[in-house]
């Protein structure tokens, strides 16, 4: 049974021509001039579409007076008045996604078959959750712990969708191997999967990168290039740390994530491309809207269906089977004669805090085999970086809890002046290279340039 959608517009002319859109696609169509019909109506939709501007009630009070009747029902607004800033705020209210008017009919098509996909992942969250004991494999990804449980299910719930998903969680985690996960899982595996890791393409690069350049398009160009989203046609793009895509470039994303469209450097003729968009992040993009690095509404564009993986120090039932399993195959690569590890040399892995996540672990287990001599490993034989955890304010004091200041700044140095000094030594070490000196400070280099515009260093 095809869904139901409710569409709100006192225009009578364009209320007709989007119910007739809508329903030779085959959606059941049902239609009304205000909010207060279209109240009396809501119950009976599974998507309702409504302007902003409506007579009496406005649309935005429409969102918020559904929301509270049923939460669970996705709003998409449409506005030909204000700016963008509006349909941004009622995304911020509930509503799941916006059609900016003039529209074309393919755009409206698009955003409702979204939205009732996001629909759709959301009624089913209950049921999948009672089948969270069921334990989940994946190629490469171990998980015997409730929330990597719950990670995986959500894997195999979003997989099918063409949803925009946002991976988050520090280095290490795995979001590359659950990003290719979400892929195998999806009509689209047999298509290519294109990983594009945003830290490692400098940025006067990666407009060209990223979207391609015809011939002469610059100094150097000499023949034209498609760019990575070409590249991936039909498949999945994997945006790795997003947080540190120029704002320049940013523009040109949510281009994509919105119509579906860009254009190469040099070139006006505008290209359609189909491809699901995956992103991930270790660092906060709320701290980065903040601070002006990111845009908003990219922002609420790839946010459609967020997923957090967790750091391995707070799922450590799982490290004993990582362990193993990574255990194996270097034994096999190594040509090692050990077969198992030891319950003491298990408790010592599980004690350890883990701050580079599943990829340290792994490099721990290969390690180790250099050093083991029996067919177990021993806690002797489990060679650790004990690098000094991140330091948390007023944890070293005078036994009440106070920090002792010589312990946590410099002498007579304020915390501005300290971060300063901090930023020139990074810069020192990293030669002037600004994504260099970004990581040296566990920063992103939109973050770092941030700092260093009001520092008036830029």
């Amino acid at each position: 049974m095809m869904a139901r959608i409710l569409i709100v517009e006192d225009e009578e002319k364009l209320r007709r021509v989007l119910s007739l859109q809508l329903e030779s696609a085959g959606y059941e169509v049902e239609t009304a001039g205000s909010a207060e019909a279209a109240l009396r109506m809501s119950d009976r939709a599974n998507l309702v579409l409504t302007d902003l501007r409506l007579p009496a009630m406005d649309g935005l009070s429409l969102l918020q007076a559904i929301q509270r009747q049923n939460a669970r029902l996705p709003v998409v607004v449409m506005t030909a008045f204000g700016t963008v800033e509006i349909a941004v705020e009622a995304m911020k209210k509930g509503a799941a996604d916006f059609l900016p008017k003039p529209f074309s009919m393919d755009h409206l098509m698009a955003v409702v078959r979204k939205a009732l996909e996001v629909q759709s992942l959301r009624e089913e969250n209950t049921r999948l959750k009672e089948e969270l004991g069921h334990r989940y494999r994946f190629e490469n990804i171990i998980g015997s712990g409730p929330k990597m449980q719950e990670i995986l299910a959500s894997v195999l719930r979003v997989g099918p969708m063409r949803t925009t998903v946002l991976l988050c969680g520090e280095s290490g985690v795995g979001k590359d191997l659950i990003a290719r996960a979400i892929h195998h899982h999806s009509p689209r595996s047999a298509h290519p999967f294109v990983k594009i890791n945003c830290t490692a393409i400098p940025e006067n690069l990666m407009e060209s990168e990223l979207f391609g350049y015809e011939k002469g398009a610059f100094t150097g160009a000499a023949t034209s290039k498609p760019g990575k989203f070409e590249q991936a046609e039909g498949g999945t793009v994997f945006l790795d740390e997003i947080g540190d895509v120029p704002t320049a470039v940013q523009v040109k994303l949510l281009r994509i994530l919105q119509e579906r469209e860009f254009e190469r450097l040099g070139s006006n003729k505008t290209r359609q491309i189909d491809v699901r968009v995956i992103a991930a992040t270790n660092v906060d993009l709320r701290r980065a809207l903040e601070e002006g690095n990111f845009r908003e509404d990219l922002y609420y564009r790839l946010n459609v269906f967020p997923l957090t993986i967790p750091p391995l120090r707070e799922r450590a039932e799982d490290i004993p089977v990582l362990a193993e399993n990574f255990l194996r195959k270097f034994a096999r690569e190594l040509g090692s004669q050990v077969e198992g590890i030891s319950e003491a040399a298990s408790q010592k892995l599980m004690a350890y805090h883990w701050p580079g996540n599943v990829r340290e672990l792994e490099n721990a287990i290969e390690r180790s085999l250099l050093y083991a001599t029996g067919t177990q490993l021993q806690p002797e034989d489990i060679r650790l970086d004990h690098a000094p955890r991140r330091a948390v304010p007023g944890s070293a004091g005078n036994g009440n809890g106070s920090a002792i200041v010589n312990d946590f700044l410099p002498e007579g140095v304020s915390l501005e002046e300290h971060e300063q000094q901090l930023i020139r030594e990074a810069l020192r070490r990293a030669a002037g290279n600004k994504s260099q000196a970004a990581r040296l400070l566990g920063l992103s280099r939109n973050a770092l340039r941030y700092r260093l515009s009001q520092m008036g260093l830029e």
